[in-house]
């Protein structure tokens, strides 16, 4: 039987959820426009005042706002709240330009964990359940987010941050986690740890709830079957509250968005026209209950689908696809447009495993693309010809994914540096700018 932690809301009539976001969309520009000089300049360039927003018919006549613009505002431009008021600040995982630092009251921090209090339900977490949070604590939102959920649902919480995997192995079994919260990644490097370790029989492990990077079905399907649990997906930004935005439900179909606190749009990234339900485009979330920092439509990057389909778990909220890709950070190859996601599925299918990197690089003012990944232990006692054919057959496999010739090196098991946070996949050596 599927569990929600606010039935309520989860489960509302489209038509009064409409309502409900139309009502906090209006009160929200008003804040904004009220509190936040930056933005209110954004609005007034546009020609549009507050008055002119009666709900979320509106919504497309206001400006976009950008990880540029967060930038240029730095670090109190988009505050909406005195200081004061604020009690804490997340900031990004990122390390290029200056960082994204996003404002929260409690009020906002209350409403980020209930969002992902929903999640570790919707993978039937209850307060019987031991929870342990692998997701790095401090500045980044996964291990706050989640760390506050599962206190919310009454979890038992594990709050042990990323690294150190022999203590996370020894938590694990000697406390019985059954849900499981980190990076999919991460969750590879557990399970492989735990076979090597022969602690993989003691695990009390049901679901985990992964996020923060791109990770394929092949992955998820890795990570299943190596840990014997359901693996469902996460999804968040900084700039909105953290992980919690959206997530899977037991239907798997998609991640429902919390559509009581984000409205999604998609939009075509080049022209910035809005795109109907099912089109693919970029992602665009306007935070309609954050106090301190609210987001009005905030441009993602992600490439992703809405669907506004029912969902035979029950919830209303309209669910997005996993993110195809991102606008921004999508790779132009020789001029072909290629996504890391693209390549990880490939590998996969040809059963590689899931640690890899690729390589950019210029030779001779031509894109060169190089692609690492580690072979499964039982090819590594295979004669150098029969591990040349497995390159070249993953070669051609890459090129109809693709488009283009990519070179393929398999290396030997571990040698490719693990990951305890977010996965290095891309190594771009070109010097574009």
């Amino acid at each position: 039987m599927e569990r929600y932690y606010q039935p309520e809301i989860e489960t509302m009539p489209r038509e009064e959820l409409k309502k409900l976001q139309s009502e906090r969309l209006v009160k929200q520009v008003q804040h904004v426009y009220d509190n936040v000089p930056y933005y209110r300049a954004k609005m007034d360039a546009k020609g549009v005042k507050p008055s002119d927003i009666k709900g979320v018919e509106d919504l497309h006549k206001l400006p976009f706002l950008s990880k540029d613009d967060l930038r240029e505002a730095y670090p109190y431009g988009l505050l909406a709240k005195p200081l004061e008021e604020c009690v804490r600040i997340q900031s990004t995982s990122g390390t290029t330009g200056r960082r994204v630092v996003a404002f929260y009251t409690q009020h906002d921090i209350d409403l980020w964990e209930d969002c992902c209090a929903r999640a570790i339900t919707a993978v039937g977490g209850t307060k019987e359940d031991v929870c342990q949070v692998c997701y790095g604590y401090g500045l980044f939102t996964g291990g706050p987010g989640l760390n506050g959920g599962s206190h919310k649902v009454g979890c038992l919480t594990l709050p042990m941050s990323s690294g150190n995997t022999d203590r996370q192995l020894q938590f694990m079994t000697d406390l019985k986690a059954t849900i499981l919260c980190c990076t999919p990644s991460y969750a590879a490097y557990l399970a492989e740890s735990a076979i090597e370790s022969g602690l993989r029989k003691d695990l009390c492990l049901k679901a985990g709830i992964f996020g923060a990077e791109a990770w394929t079905q092949e992955m998820r399907n890795d990570i299943e079957e190596k840990l014997g649990i359901k693996a469902y997906d996460i999804y968040g930004l900084t700039e909105l509250s953290g992980p919690g935005v959206s997530f899977e439900c037991s239907a798997q179909g998609g991640m429902h968005i919390c559509e009581d606190h984000f409205i999604a749009e998609i939009i075509d990234p080049v022209t910035e026209e809005v795109l109907p339900y099912g089109q693919k485009g970029e992602l665009v979330f306007t935070a309609i209950t954050k106090e301190a920092f609210p987001m009005i439509r905030y441009r993602t990057r992600d490439i992703c689908v809405l669907n506004e389909e029912p969902c035979s778990c029950g919830r209303t909220h309209i669910r997005m696809s996993k993110p195809m890709g991102r606008s921004d950070d999508m790779l132009i190859i020789r001029g072909v447009n290629v996504f890391p996601s693209q390549i990880e599925t490939v590998l996969l299918n040809k059963g590689m495993s899931a640690n890899y990197q690729i390589i950019v690089d210029r030779e001779n003012n031509s894109d060169t693309l190089d692609v690492e990944v580690e072979m499964p232990p039982e090819l590594m006692s295979d004669s150098v010809a029969v591990i040349a054919k497995k390159e070249k057959e993953i070669v051609m496999a890459l090129k109809a994914m693709l488009g283009i010739m990519a070179k393929v090196h398999l290396v030997a098991p571990k040698s490719i540096a693990r990951s305890e946070g977010k996965a290095v996949r891309i190594i771009d050596k070109r010097k574009l700018y």
